[in-house]
């Protein structure tokens, strides 16, 4: 059997992959374990690492994780996880490195792949975004060895920096595919689970730190609170991530857990997010599952600020600064029934129904020769 080492630092690459991860893991060729580090080994975001293992996966920790709320902790944590990475995947011996996206749990995974001469198949490479997230996403791109980008868009963009055409499959995002493939709660169960009622309003904030503006994180949001604390609406607020900023974030979020309209969890579960976000009314902040996944379930979104600069999106997103007062206006026109209506047609430019099927078709079938090790500019 073809061995593959998934790397997943958060609770969202992995939801993200979730589905494809099992259509993995139940391929009769394919050995699946995924590698649980960072975020996912921390109690304050959730211990997230038993959500993998309540879903039957074979996972392994590394103990590897963000000290504190800094930039010099994320480059303390990086320079750590490629070191321990490297002990692990020396023993296990993987066929296939196989990575998500921007974060730095899976750029220490393709640094290594590419000492160790282990392929590095990278999926969502090309796309444009903001911060360092852009840097490390392109970088992943020139470290890996097989692409698996979203849009055609993407597929131009890696190409253009001298991958070959060959080694590029566009398949879709996983995040896309997976939510139409999920057996969501009920309205009546999400009220009793979250104590809701969803005949009213529902707002979900998901705000991040940006790294490139962390001194601001804390500032950015203050002015989402305060506008969720002027519209008066039943709100669920998740943390941010660990990056530079978090925590600051949390302290402020923190603040308003007695207040009556507002909920607040360190972390809720893929499925339980995706029943949540089919019955919400808007989602608020700046996260990736507001431009890949929302399309799909035509859920408005305020994408607060720089994070998603830049990046592909359907007609539900409302752009608005960090001002608490352009936040407020962004909510009450993605809440109108103008708006709502005038997205009834929206499309998303990420989703494909055979995601999972693509990424095990090609990770099953990969020539995995010197040809592939040794890459080389094609312009």
């Amino acid at each position: 059997m073809r061995k593959i080492i998934y790397i997943s630092g958060t609770r969202a690459d992995y939801g993200l992959m979730t589905n494809a991860l099992k259509t993995i893991q139940e391929h009769p060729g394919l050995e699946l374990q995924i590698v649980a580090t960072g975020m996912h080994l921390m109690n304050e975001f959730g211990y997230t690492i038993d959500c993998i293992r309540e879903d039957g996966f074979n996972v392994v920790p590394i103990n590897c994780i963000f000290e504190d709320d800094s930039k010099k902790s994320m480059s303390l944590f990086l320079g750590r996880l490629v070191q321990e990475l490297t002990i692990h995947i020396t023993k296990e011996k993987p066929d296939i490195i196989l990575i998500l996206g921007d974060r730095p749990e899976m750029l220490a995974a393709a640094i290594i792949g590419s000492y160790l001469s282990i392929p590095v198949v990278h999926l969502c490479g090309g796309e444009v975004s903001s911060t360092v997230d852009e840097h490390v996403r392109h970088a992943l791109t020139k470290l890996a060895n097989v692409h698996l980008v979203a849009t055609k868009k993407s597929a131009k963009r890696v190409q253009k920096m001298g991958e070959n055409p060959d080694r590029i499959h566009i398949v879709g995002a996983p995040g896309a595919h997976s939510i139409m493939n999920l057996d969501l709660l009920s309205k009546k169960e999400l009220e009793q689970v979250f104590k809701l009622n969803l005949d009213e309003p529902l707002l979900i904030v998901l705000q991040h730190p940006v790294t490139t503006e962390f001194d601001s994180a804390q500032r950015q949001i203050k002015e989402t609170l305060k506008a969720i604390l002027s519209l008066e609406m039943q709100t669920i607020i998740i943390y941010p991530n660990a990056d530079a900023g978090g925590r600051e974030m949390i302290k402020e979020i923190d603040k308003y857990k007695d207040t009556p309209f507002i909920s607040i969890y360190k972390n809720i579960d893929r499925k339980n997010f995706i029943s949540l976000m089919s019955q919400a009314d808007v989602l608020i902040g700046n996260s990736s599952s507001g431009i890949v996944e929302t399309p799909s379930l035509k859920l408005p979104v305020v994408d607060i600020g720089s994070r998603q600069d830049g990046r592909e999106r359907a007609k539900n997103v409302i752009e608005c600064g960090y001002h608490e007062y352009e936040i407020i206006f962004s909510i009450k026109k993605a809440l109108s029934k103008e708006f709502k209506d005038g997205i009834n047609d929206c499309v998303s430019p990420y989703y494909r129904e055979d995601t999972s099927k693509l990424i095990c078709e090609i990770l099953e079938k990969l020539k995995i020769n010197n040809q592939l090790i040794q890459k080389k500019l094609v312009y």
